[in-house]
């Protein structure tokens, strides 16, 4: 079985969608839905999901922000594997079963897939970030192809690194360690994940980002040097990416 963990703030809008997306994967799953003090509408849109026995919710007391919220959702899961999902992301029909089968004829022990950057009005709209087939400890050090919406892994994983540092990339600060010791994310190059892109999030300023990357290298426990020596790579992907032939943007 596999554990949906959908942590909300404030998403009464885009909540429900997330919730259908998962409701169509036909593989054996729960969902669970983490609401970090919302102040809107979100527990209305979720009664009756509630009410329907079709989701697990609680409210956190406190907001813990989005790390621990996601933490809380893995201290509860009953499943072999974990998947998150944002709550202003969805899926595709068939992300969890093909990631499922591709964990099993891997043995890894994470699968993210690509995605389909979600954001109207913008050229960037309908834009495909693609996803090699294997993602190593090295190559994620220089780019953080994993996006935090597209990840199943195992739970018992998950718990052994749970996220932390909301003040950076707290996912990929956890990918890291994952890697570091497994090595090895599985990819499936199929755009499964319908990823918002919002220029109002923690990644949406350029520069915040990159200050966040370079925070996640030095709480990784790199020197400042080894820390520069990846933020160049970093950078130097993000340059290509943008203006290169490929014009293929691979960075939350």
């Amino acid at each position: 079985m596999i554990s949906v963990v959908i942590p909300v703030y404030n998403g009464e809008k885009t909540v429900g969608r997330a919730i259908e997306s998962v409701l169509i994967q036909n593989a054996e799953k729960e969902i669970l839905v983490i609401d970090d003090c919302s102040s809107d509408n979100t527990a209305k849109v979720l009664k009756p999901y509630v009410e329907k026995q079709q989701i697990c919710y609680v409210r956190n007391e406190k907001n813990l922000g989005v790390a621990e919220t996601r933490n809380r959702g893995v201290a509860m899961a009953k499943g072999e594997y974990v998947a998150f999902l944002d709550a202003d992301d969805f899926w595709l029909e068939g992300k969890l079963e093909a990631q499922l089968k591709r964990l099993q004829e891997t043995k890894d022990v994470i699968c993210s897939t690509a995605r389909q950057l979600c954001c109207p009005g913008s050229p960037k709209d309908g834009q495909i970030i693609h996803m090699p087939e294997q993602i190593t400890y090295e190559e994620l050090l220089g780019c953080n192809s994993i996006a935090c919406s597209s990840v199943v892994m195992k739970t018992e994983v998950a718990r052994e690194f749970p996220m932390a540092c909301d003040s950076v990339h707290e996912d990929y600060l956890t990918w890291l360690k994952v890697l570091k010791k497994y090595r090895t994310c599985s990819g499936i190059d199929i755009p499964y994940l319908q990823y918002s892109l919002s220029t109002t999030g923690k990644s949406g300023s350029k520069l915040h980002s990159a200050r966040m990357t370079f925070g996640v290298y030095r709480k990784a426990g790199m020197s400042f040097l080894q820390s520069c020596g990846c933020f160049i790579r970093y950078a130097f992907h993000g340059v290509w990416n943008y203006y290169g032939p490929a014009k293929r943007q691979l960075h939350r």
